[in-house]
Formats: structure tokens, C-alpha cells, sequence
């Protein structure tokens, strides 16, 4: 592994600050909320932590902005988010830049987050004019029956720092074009990239005359976020995160019928079978599990090789992680940034602990890099682990590069393998068998709501709703017809006959 050593404190804090300028949002000063970069692990800005009271003037803020929102023609929203498409085209560098800096991102996959950015806002554009409902065939003579479909209320949106901006995106380019006010509350880990990407909603909102509280951006801890999670006002909360958040979120909302829409752990597997193209099964794997430092939901974390695969594939797996560069995330040729946080870095030392003294062999990587450099970040090597059975340690996410190797025989036990774990939200099969892969499509095949044939886990596109099943909570975000979550459905009924006609020929006066 050839090492990057990344640009020191001051270097970075500049490059903010550049990028920040270049958009044209100004850092709300104050305190409580701290704005870092993983690249070295240090302080980049103190900034204003939204209050309560302020928390509070949002939501009303918001609710008050639904009543003009509601009744604005669906096409006049996708115009607000049309114009948000153009800027954040104009500033996707700047933007790449300060996802870079936050979330640890090297070049190419920051400007992929912001690109997926404006894809959903031409998406939503489109979507802006297809808000469809259905006629249905009605029993009775007379009658017309259908479904419409209406705005539903001020949206919460809490995300989490690997997507810091695309996650949001998908909420609010969709929200809006539906006719709701969405309220974001980002992760504490990521102030800098939410304040631009804020700054430019409210820029297109007054270039095309929506309401201003129509978005909103609050800076805080989890106490705004539960905020969002107990008003009544708020419609529906959209969180990214752990399961351990969705099983506080979830109750919560369901004990005020509120919606909710979840996305949290993943624990996603390949199946790499004996017809399986080797060459492209290593291409999808190693940036599945290594790519984002392992930070992805959508990340690679189990491989479930055949036998008789195994020790060849296995040895070109090793390989290759080896040759993994690590290091500043702006550099050009880096693969693997930091990690987020120490503490990260700390739940992967414990997790390969635990995963050895289940009888596991650390094959590759695990340790730390760049430990003199900069002492206050946290890079690691990529680690490969080859497990003799699925342990409990393998059935839980680390949310780090790590990817325990298990072997299967036939194809039933590697469908059991990988529908044997709680989460269940991204799955990949690697076979040129068309049973094998139909069959992984099947419903008796994987249990996740992506499903993928010969690429790996993670990368899905925004036309496709994303989302997991078990553990991860069953939200479906972006394209198809995620929608709907966003909107309430009222079924109508007219009676143009003369004659008052009852269903299931029910006769009454």
C-alpha cells in the first residue's frame, strides 16, 4: 500500500472556508456545535447550535408554509426544485469538497454524491407533472371511482454523515414536488456541506417565490432531532442511521400515528458462484467492501464463496486489498480515506478481536496507517477475514472495511447464509447460471429489498427506490414510486346517476 499523507488543519480549514464562500453561505457563529474534518481528526469551526425555542419556530414555520405549499400546482413546485438542480450543478466541485472534507470522501465519490444530487432533482422535475392517481371500475351504475393523491404535511429529514448530502436529497427534491415543507436535521458530523446545501435551497426558493419556510436546516445534537420525532406537526420523519435510532424513532412516531420512513443497518452480502466471471467479481467486491472506507449502508460486508472458488478467489482478494492506497482523500490515486471518528476506528480493532476469537483469520489489513502523520485521525487497512461459520460477530454491522469470507457448497446454503442475519438491505450474486440468478431474484432467494446480479452491493441509482427489508426498516426512498410515502391517498367516490346505489347490493330505506 502506497500511503498519502493528507494536507494539514490549516490547509483544509481554508479549502472550507473556499468552498463555502464559492456557494455563498456564511458560518452561523456561535457555539455548541463543532464542525471537524476526519482527514486529520481536528476542528475545523465553531458554529451556532440551533435551539429549542428556535427548533420549535421552525416546525410552526413549516406548517405554516404547508398551506400555501399544498396548493401550489405540483408543476410550480418542480420548478423551485428545477432551479435547486442548476445550482447544485454550478457548485458540484464545491459541494465535493466539503463532503470531502466531512465525511472523509476521496475525489470521484464525492462528486458522485453531489451528481446523485441533481439526478434526483431531474427525477423529481419530471415527477412533478406524474403525481398520478387511478380510476377504478366501480360495482354500481352511475358511479366513477378513483384515487388521488395529496400532499401530506411538513417532513422531518434526520441523516446521517456517510451521505451527508445525497440522503437529504432524496428526501427533499421528492417532499417538495409533492407539496410538503421538509426540516432538516443533519448529522452533528456534517454542519458544513448541510449550511451550502442550505444556503442554495433558499437561494432558488426566493429566485422562484416559494415560501421561505418551505426548507429549513437545524444545527444540533439528537435533542432537535427528537424535537422533530414528538410534533405532532411533523407529518412524517425520514431517518438515516443505526437500528438502535429506529428502534427509539419508530416507537415514537407510531405512539403519535405519525409516519415514518427508516433506513438504517445493512449487513449486505455477495454470493460469489463457481460460473462467476472472477475477473468482474473482484472489480465488484473490493469497492463494495473497501470503497468509503466500509462507511456505506450499502457496503459489502459478508462474501459467500463457493468451496471449490475459494482459496483461488480469496488469494486475488488479498492481493488486491494490498495494493489499496490509502490516505488523503483529495489526492489523486487514493481509494481509501479516513474514518470518520477514533471511535470508529476502535469498533473495528474490537470487531476483528471478536471475529479471531470466533475462529477467524485476519487474511489482510486491520491496522492503523498514517499513526505518526496525523495522530488525531483514524486510517485503517481494509481488513479481509475468513470465517469458519457465520459467528455473531459476523451477523452484526461494523461500520468499518471489514469482510468476513465464508464458504458454501450449494446454492441453498448460500441463500441461508445470506438471508441469516437481521438486516436486510443490499445483496449481490456473481454467476453467468441463469437458474442461480433468477433463483437469488426469487422470492425464496434474497430476503433484501436490492437485489443485484453480477455487481456487488453498493451504488444503486436514484431511479430505483432504495431501501431494506428486517432490521433496516422497510423505508424506500428516491425513484419508482417512493413517492408515495411523501403524500396522503383519498379514494372518491361520484355518483352521476340519479339513483343513490349502495355497495354489495345493500338495500336501505
Amino acid at each position: 500500500m502506497t500511503d498519502t499523507v493528507p494536507p494539514g488543519t490549516d490547509n483544509v480549514r481554508e479549502r472550507a472556508s473556499a468552498a463555502l464562500d464559492a456557494v455563498g453561505a456564511t458560518l452561523p457563529v456561535g457555539h455548541g456545535l463543532t464542525a471537524r474534518t476526519p482527514i486529520t481528526g481536528e476542528d475545523l469551526f465553531e458554529l451556532h447550535a440551533t435551539t429549542e425555542q428556535e427548533t420549535e419556530d421552525a416546525i410552526a414555520a413549516a406548517e405554516a408554509a404547508f398551506r400555501v405549499w399544498r396548493t401550489t400546482p405540483a408543476p410550480a413546485r418542480g420548478e423551485l426544485v428545477r432551479r435547486l438542480g442548476d445550482l447544485l450543478r454550478a457548485h458540484q466541485g464545491d459541494l465535493a469538497d466539503l463532503i470531502t472534507i466531512e465525511a472523509g470522501k476521496i475525489r470521484s465519490e464525492a462528486l458522485g454524491e453531489v451528481q446523485e444530487m441533481i439526478d434526483i432533482c431531474d427525477f423529481a422535475v419530471g415527477l412533478s407533472r406524474q403525481l398520478y392517481g387511478r380510476s377504478i371500475a366501480s360495482e354500481r351504475p352511475g358511479h366513477r371511482l378513483a384515487e388521488t393523491w395529496h400532499p401530506l404535511g411538513v417532513v422531518g429529514v434526520i441523516s446521517a454523515f456517510n451521505f451527508p448530502a445525497a440522503v437529504w436529497s432524496w428526501n427533499t427534491a421528492v417532499a417538495l414536488v409533492c407539496g410538503d415543507p421538509v426540516v432538516w436535521k443533519p448529522s452533528e458530523a456534517t454542519p458544513l456541506i448541510s449550511l451550502a446545501c442550505g444556503h442554495l435551497v433558499d437561494r432558488a426558493v426566493r429566485e422562484v417565490g416559494a415560501p421561505p419556510a418551505v426548507h429549513q436546516v437545524l444545527f444540533g445534537d439528537r435533542r432537535v432531532g427528537e424535537q422533530l420525532v414528538d410534533d405532532s406537526r411533523v407529518a412524517l420523519v425520514s431517518a438515516t442511521g443505526s437500528t438502535r435510532m429506529g428502534r427509539e424513532v419508530g416507537p415514537r412516531v407510531a405512539a403519535r400515528f405519525g409516519r415514518c420512513l427508516l433506513e438504517l443497518g445493512g449487513n449486505n452480502a455477495s454470493v460469489v458462484a463457481p460460473s462467476a466471471d472472477l475477473d468482474l467479481a473482484l472489480h465488484g467486491v473490493v469497492f463494495a467492501a473497501a470503497g468509503t472506507a466500509g462507511q456505506r449502508c450499502t457496503t459489502l460486508r459478508r462474501l459467500i464463496v463457493h468451496r471449490s472458488i475459494a482459496d483461488e478467489f480469496v488469494d486475488r482478494l488479498v492481493a488486491a486489498y494490498r495494493k489499496l492506497p490509502v490516505g488523503d482523500p483529495f489526492a489523486e490515486g487514493t481509494l481509501v480515506g479516513p474514518l470518520v471518528s477514533a471511535a470508529a476506528a476502535e469498533g473495528m480493532r474490537q470487531a476483528l478481536e471478536k471475529a479471531v476469537a470466533e475462529g477467524g483469520e485476519v487474511l489482510v489489513g486491520g491496522g492503523a496507517r498514517l499513526v505518526d502523520e496525523v495522530p488525531n485521525a483514524s486510517y485503517v487497512e481494509p481488513a479481509v477475514v475468513r470465517m469458519p461459520e457465520q459467528s455473531a460477530i459476523v451477523r452484526q454491522e461494523t461500520f468499518a472495511p471489514i469482510l468476513y469470507v465464508l464458504t458454501y457448497d450449494d446454492f441453498d446454503e448460500a441463500i441461508a447464509l445470506h438471508n441469516g442475519v437481521p438486516q436486510g438491505l443490499s445483496s449481490s450474486v456473481f454467476t453467468r447460471d441463469q437458474q442461480e440468478a433468477e433463483r437469488f431474484l426469487a422470492a425464496d432467494g434474497s430476503d433484501c429489498g436490492i437485489t443485484n446480479v453480477n455487481i456487488g452491493t453498493s451504488g444503486a441509482e436514484i431511479g430505483g427506490a432504495f431501501g431494506g427489508e428486517k432490521e433496516t426498516g422497510g423505508g424506500r426512498e428516491s425513484g419508482s414510486d417512493a413517492w408515495r410515502a411523501y403524500m396522503r391517498r383519498a379514494t372518491n367516490t361520484v355518483n352521476y346517476s340519479s339513483e343513490l346505489t349502495l355497495a354489495q347490493n345493500v338495500s336501505f330505506l
